[in-house]
């Protein structure tokens, strides 16, 4: 089943939803990851602060995989092969 994600908001509820479809607790989760408990819960409240590493991670570990998808009008604004990247904008 394909899950759309479109705010960090709801990577929580679908962590949770994904690590509890696997039939796992936070404590076993934790063992599989080599990290404590407390560190596996920490990260389950708030995943929007945890590095992209760390998120595939946990995916990996419940089997999930992520696609990435561009709306029909952004995709025909992407750039060509080839083509010369634009000037970096400061974030």
């Amino acid at each position: 089943m394909d899950y759309l994600l479109k705010t960090v908001s709801q990577l929580r509820p679908m962590l949770l939803g994904f690590r509890k479809q696997a039939g796992l607790t936070q404590e076993q989760v934790a063992q599989r990851l080599g990290i404590s408990q407390q560190s596996y819960a920490a990260f389950e409240a708030h995943p929007e602060s945890a590095s992209v590493d760390r998120l595939f991670r946990v995916l990996r570990l419940f089997a999930v995989e992520m696609r990435l998808s561009a709306p029909a009008a952004a995709q025909s604004a992407a750039p060509k092969p080839g083509a010369k990247p634009r000037k970096r904008e400061d974030w």
